[in-house]
């Protein structure tokens, strides 16, 4: 058996903090990128402060034990919802990465986003990427330090900003934010805040590629979903090599220049032209950064691109494109799409609009009355997920005539997720067990609920 070829990889020099230093660049795939994440962002911190009907657009609240997704009220009980809309995520996701490797990653990923603003931040504070170097040289003393102290700041304050966002979808943001500039906030809520920007600090800051290295699981089951018609950004090792930092005349080198800016750029500090590995998150800056040193050296852009294996074997575009479109992998995961988004569209529709729950009183299974009279006795809880919705009407029905002794209406307002009790009583009862139906009334439709009525024959 053959062995698997390996290729010895040179990590990128550290600096005294542990980390490499990535150079901004600009280009065509970088403002897609910048396209792809801006709106993105935007809804990331604005959505969480819409509201509608006094209720926030979206909103996962433990406390009302509802769900609120644009304007609509879901229950606990709706929650394979949410799984279906997973699995049209994860499907998404597969598409992607069948037909166009890891954009995913390096287009739309909340660890990639906020990154990129963190270096952003730190370019901003200490100037490019040799500058930053030398500044870290430095420790916690010469003149950078200002600049490195308010670097730091910045992104504890862009941490703090996105903790208190993300809890703003578990709890009313405007409530939480009133607490928070009163000095009102919960023990609990302040640590939660706290944790979540740490790790936002640490994440992005700090830690960074090494999520992309040895956290994520989506880069270790990458290569199993690729085939040879998966776009990817890839190395033209056959135009590239030789390398040289000048042609020669007889024409025996490649156009690669040897100049490292592919390197520089990559905010995993990866080589591309390695070979595809792991690391690589497809975010397309060393594509940029080689078209810009082509460009200058008057020499054919694409050096390094988005290429498949077919590709770079020499089949004719046309094929290429053809099979990168019309493969079977791809069109399983396409209709996996539009399957479980078709169920789910479906399951909006009919959600639960009003939930009840039963419970005897285990205490005393009936109790007998005067004249024949049996009673028994129930809890009732009535949760109401329709914002609007104030007052529902309790009645009973069954085989034999009941009375209901109770509260007639519940008010949802006060009483919604409430226990309460009530008495069911019929006379003149033969058999041990009967069928019972309480039925809540809602403007002009209702909901039932059947349990058991237990009389003295049994």
């Amino acid at each position: 058996m053959d062995r698997i070829p390996a290729v010895e990889v040179q990590t990128p020099p550290l600096s005294t903090d542990g980390k490499f230093h990535v150079k901004l660049i600009e280009g065509r795939y970088q403002f897609i990128r910048r396209l792809t994440s801006w709106p993105l962002i935007f809804l990331f911190f604005a959505v969480v402060w819409v509201q509608q009907d006094g209720q926030p657009w979206v909103l996962f609240s433990f406390e009302q034990r509802a769900i609120f997704l644009f304007g609509k009220a879901l229950s606990w009980h709706d929650l394979p919802l949410l799984s279906g809309l997973m699995i049209t995520g994860g499907g998404v996701l597969f598409f992607l990465s069948v037909g166009w490797g890891r954009v995913w990653c390096g287009f739309a990923c909340p660890q990639s986003i906020w990154t990129w603003i963190f270096i952003r931040i730190e370019q901003w504070t200490e100037g490019r990427a040799r500058e930053r170097a030398k500044i870290d040289q430095q420790l916690f003393a010469g003149p950078g330090f200002l600049q490195r102290l308010l670097k730091h700041l910045l992104w504890l304050a862009v941490a703090g900003i996105t903790a208190i966002t993300f809890t703003g979808y578990f709890i009313p943001i405007r409530e939480m934010a009133t607490d928070i500039y009163t000095l009102q906030a919960s023990p609990a809520l302040t640590s939660w805040l706290i944790i979540m920007a740490a790790l936002t600090y640490l994440n992005a800051g700090l830690v960074r590629e090494k999520i992309c290295l040895h956290a994520c699981p989506y880069s270790r089951f990458q290569s199993v979903m690729f085939d040879s018609n998966t776009l990817t950004v890839s190395y033209d090792k056959k135009r590239g090599e030789p390398r040289t930092k000048r042609r020669s005349d007889n024409g025996n080198s490649g156009d690669c220049v040897d100049c490292d800016l592919c390197v520089q750029v990559c905010p995993t500090g990866i080589d591309i032209r390695d070979g595809l590995q792991a690391a690589c998150i497809d975010c397309a800056a060393c594509i940029d950064a080689c078209d810009s040193v082509m460009a200058k050296l008057k020499r054919p852009k694409g050096l390094i691109g988005f290429y498949s294996e077919a590709k770079l074997t020499k089949q004719t575009q046309t094929q290429t494109q053809t099979q990168t479109i019309i493969r079977p992998r791809l069109m399983a995961y396409a209709l996996l799409i539009i399957g479980s988004m078709s169920v789910v569209f479906y399951g909006f529709t009919d959600t639960t609009e009003l939930l009840v729950e039963i419970r005897r009183d285990r205490t005393t299974l009936f109790t007998q009355m005067e004249h024949n009279k049996v009673c028994n006795n129930y809890l009732v809880k009535v949760e109401s997920f329709v914002p609007d919705q104030t007052v529902t009407e309790v009645s009973v029905r069954g085989q034999e005539k009941f009375e209901l002794h109770g509260q007639p209406e519940i008010n949802l307002h006060i009483n919604n997720s409430t226990w309460l009790p009530y008495r069911v009583c019929a006379t003149d009862l033969d058999n041990a067990r009967y069928e019972l139906e309480f039925t809540f009334s809602k403007s002009g439709s209702y909901v039932s609920k059947r349990t058991t009525f237990l009389t003295a024959s049994i």
